[in-house]
């Protein structure tokens, strides 16, 4: 149906707005067809999770890339939003079973595709999983971005087309998938920190989504149809102010993820800066600063001997406060030939 509501928005926009039924249509799991939705919905869930494993152990971006675009979660997550705002009790539940549901699926397919691998895939080992287990407030402002075009474009005929890139940008199967390979790591740490940009990326979505539909005025159509008002508008808050809350939750952990980073950073900085005042004028040169799980530092250096005093090097990090017990130094002697002998220069 297009509601006189939604066709004033369209004059005032000069937009052309896709009706509710055909967002309906785009996001619920309903009507005569509503077995053949699922089926899709769970075999494109189920080879997407497999498609961003195989691209997050391979270290293939373009691979995980491909994943997401193929990944259909954004449509119970959309779904929920939606039923918010329409205030359909049904399609809510089952959009946030669908949702529940098909997050543990992925997880558990990253899990199991994990239990394969001889190797273990942690921050440690892979760059992919690293990029996801530390979610801070930058990851936020991301999605809640993202979230604005994805809600747009469900709302706007002309811009629908955005959605493959929503898809990427919002990333919803690979943290999930990371989730699970951490677990089957035991890095239970890192499984929750990619479930947290998960969950970061869902409560973006809901929020943006509800505050999009109330300034196109889709928010208004339920209390067209019903007849005590009041009940609604009480309902409706409660709604916005749980999304609200959700948002708010996530935030906090979020916060002290980013703070954490900025410290390590700070700590990471300083301790090559002391390596460095030490191995300059001499044959070693820092190959590698790395900051580990645990508040730990392993700082690779390549030279050749003498080594530098390395007693000086912890008496500068310990004055300025630096706790030494978590920061080894590894020196790695390296010696250069050709068929004439022995190269003097450093590798």
């Amino acid at each position: 149906m297009t509601s006189w509501g939604s066709l004033v928005r369209e004059t005032r926009w000069g937009a052309k707005l896709n009706t509710v039924d055909y967002m309906r249509e785009a996001v619920f799991f309903e009507g005569p067809t509503v077995r053949s939705q699922q089926t899709r919905f769970w075999l494109l869930l189920i080879l997407a999770s497999s498609i961003a494993t195989a691209g997050i152990v391979a270290d293939s971006t373009a691979t995980v890339i491909g994943a997401m675009i193929v990944a259909p979660l954004m449509r119970p997550i959309q779904g929920t939003m939606l039923a918010t705002v329409l205030g359909d009790r049904r399609n809510l539940t089952r959009s946030i079973i669908i949702m529940v549901a098909g997050a543990t699926a992925a997880v558990l397919v990253g899990f199991l595709l994990g239990l394969i691998v001889v190797q273990d895939v942690t921050a440690a080992t892979n760059p992919q999983v690293a990029a996801r287990v530390s979610p801070g407030l930058i990851d936020l402002f991301a999605a809640l971005a993202t979230g604005i075009v994805g809600s747009i474009a469900l709302i706007r005929s002309d811009i629908s087309d955005t959605l493959p890139g929503v898809a990427i940008a919002i990333s919803l199967v690979p943290p999930l998938c990371v989730a699970g390979l951490a677990m089957e790591s035991g890095a239970y740490g890192q499984a929750l920190g990619a479930i947290l940009l998960f969950v970061t990326n869902v409560a973006a979505i809901l929020a943006t989504g509800s505050i999009i539909m109330a300034i196109y005025g889709f928010s208004k159509l339920r209390l067209l149809e019903v007849e005590d008002l009041e009940a609604e508008r009480r309902r409706r808050v409660k709604a916005y102010i749980t999304t609200a809350v959700m948002v708010l939750l996530v935030a906090g952990p979020l916060t002290y993820s980013t703070t954490q980073v900025i410290q390590n950073r700070d700590r990471v900085s300083k301790v090559q800066e002391y390596v460095e005042q030490v191995t300059d004028g001499t044959k070693w040169t820092i190959v590698s600063v790395t900051p580990l799980e645990g508040q730990r530092i392993h700082v690779i250096v390549k030279g050749e001997p003498p080594l530098p005093d390395v007693e000086q090097v912890y008496a500068k990090m310990r004055e300025s406060g630096l706790n030494v017990d978590d920061i080894t130094l590894e020196f790695i002697p390296s010696y250069s030939f050709d068929s004439s002998g022995p190269i003097v220069a450093v590798q």
